[in-house]
């Protein structure tokens, strides 16, 4: 179980690197990666508390740093 963790954080960090490299999002570096990584503990408890997943770990990974990268930034952002 903990080799899960530490792979979904690696994998949030990743993803929330690419994103800010490729233009996906303009938060800067570390706010994308704190983000991604946030999101990603989220739902990393909530799949172990009430069993809810996707598929397997990592693509629970990717999908949930995605899902805060989406949600975090535009939910706070003034139009």
């Amino acid at each position: 179980m903990f080799p899960m963790l530490i792979g979904t954080v690696v994998i949030a960090g990743i993803v929330g690197y690419v994103s800010e490299k490729s233009g996906f999002t303009r938060n800067g570096y570390l706010p994308s990666i704190i983000i991604c990584v946030g999101g990603a503990f989220l739902f990393y408890f909530v799949r172990i508390m009430f069993g809810l997943k996707f598929g397997s770990a990592g693509v629970d990974a990717i999908l949930s740093s995605v899902g805060a990268l989406i949600i975090v930034p535009t939910h706070y952002r003034k139009r």
